[in-house]
């Protein structure tokens, strides 16, 4: 296959929808000799922070002289990036090779009555073959949707358990209730094997400490009311948390404390687990870890932010980012959301701190709300707001609109963030055309 063949076959696997359940991707790594059995994996299961939460430790590991896999999901700019050795994506080749075998198992399967894995488990096994062909010391790897039944858990012995913090998200699969929520994710915790999670509302906290329990998997939290010297920036932000002082992360963004707090959590349960990871290893991986999309600066003059909230606990933390940082600043916003997610809560929160709005539809996604209804949603928050034929247009508009010292920020749904951040890289000196 070539890698536009592999990527049509994708495509078309992906027209199933999401497809809870683990029969078809245990099938399907059976006839391709169980590759995940033979890597050693952190597994992150959570609502918000699962990337940038694992992205820290994966940095702290690679610090350590470790060889890391990542597998996350969505795709921001290029669907390869979702499989990651350390900085470089997933070769094209090994995803020809890979698809091959892919394609040739999952055909079979159709053709004996077992049915079709859907685009995500495909990759899930892709990324396993990957990760045992590159010769992974340790995999990061991201639930796509839930714990309990989300192809990725198909595992049965990670080195540690990671939920992130649990909000209302996905309820036509997960729940409506952060109790159901939570039970969904805490399906990823294993007998014997640590759980490391964060403060939770009580009702999930409750959940999660019960399966803990019942299941013996001893249960670590890591509050980030325990941070001391907590010390905010666009550039770099600075707390000390247990016996560590000082420590610094440079990815902007009032929640990204408590991520990285849930990770030096982790790395300390890794150590006792009997990794080697220095001190210096530690803030090296904190201070050097980026996560593209995730309150990220792409440019200044007005300051043009990007942020992947698209649920209300991300919008929250918007919020608190835009109090934290632009107090009294004159700001735009370009939003682009599916119409799944829980759209008027989310303009409910952000829009009063929008002077202007602009609307986008997230191109090339079924899912996506039309502008227009976006529009009209968020005019009952704040009148001033425009619908956009493009994100091009939109930004466009903003950067019109804005003087020098305004703030421009787009947040949403990442797919269409990613076509924005390549459209702004394209606009600077140099950039690919």
């Amino acid at each position: 296959m070539t890698e536009s063949e592999s990527l049509e076959y994708l495509e078309e696997l992906g027209k199933t929808g999401i497809v809870p359940g683990l029969d078809r991707i245990r099938e399907l790594l059976r006839r391709l000799a169980n590759p995940q059995e033979q890597l050693r994996f952190v597994h992150f299961a959570g609502t918000n922070g699962k990337g940038s939460t694992l992205n820290y430790v994966g940095s702290v590991l690679e610090c350590a002289g470790y060889k890391v896999g990542y597998y996350t999901s969505p795709a921001v700019v290029h669907p390869r990036e979702i499989i990651r050795v350390g900085k470089r994506k997933i070769t094209k080749d090994a995803i020809c090779r890979g698809m091959e075998r892919i394609r040739e198992c999952n055909e079979a399967m159709k053709a004996e009555g077992s049915g079709s894995v859907s685009r995500f488990e495909a990759e899930t096994a892709l990324a396993f073959l990957y990760f045992l062909e590159a010769g992974c010391d340790m995999v990061m790897l991201e639930c796509g949707m839930g714990g309990e039944q989300d192809a990725t858990n198909v595992i049965t012995a990670p080195q540690v358990s990671v939920i992130t913090s649990i909000s209302y998200d996905h309820m036509k699969f997960l729940g409506n209730t952060l109790g159901e929520i939570a039970a969904q994710k805490a399906g990823i915790m294993r007998p014997g094997i640590p759980t490391v999670t964060c403060a939770q509302h009580p009702e999930a906290m409750a959940v999660l400490r019960q399966r803990a329990e019942s299941c013996g998997a001893p249960l670590v939290v890591a509050d980030v009311a325990d941070a001391r010297g907590v010390k905010y920036g666009l550039q770099k932000q600075r707390f000390s948390y247990g016996s560590y002082k000082n420590l610094e992360i440079s990815v902007p963004g009032a929640v990204q404390i408590t991520n990285a707090v849930l990770a030096v959590a982790v790395v300390e349960t890794l150590t006792g687990s009997g990794l080697v990871i220095s001190e210096n290893a530690l803030r090296k991986g904190l201070l050097q870890m980026t996560w593209p999309g995730r309150f990220t600066v792409i440019g200044k003059k007005p300051l043009f932010i990007v942020d992947g909230a698209h649920n209300e606990d991300a919008a929250l933390q918007l919020a608190k980012s835009l109090d934290l940082y632009f107090t009294n600043k004159r700001i735009l916003f370009i939003m682009g959301i599916l119409k799944d997610k829980e759209v008027r809560r989310i303009a409910e929160i952000t829009a009063p701190y929008a002077d202007q709005i602009f609307t986008v539809k997230t191109p090339d996604n079924p899912r996506a709300m039309d502008a227009l209804e976006l529009a009209r949603v968020v005019s009952e928050y704040n009148p001033r707001v425009t619908a956009t034929d493009s994100v091009e247009e939109a930004a466009e508009l903003a950067r019109l609109m804005a003087a020098p010292e305004d703030v421009i920020v787009a947040f949403g749904s990442l797919s269409f963030l990613g076509r924005l951040m390549k459209a702004e890289e394209e606009r600077k000196p140099g950039g690919k055309k």
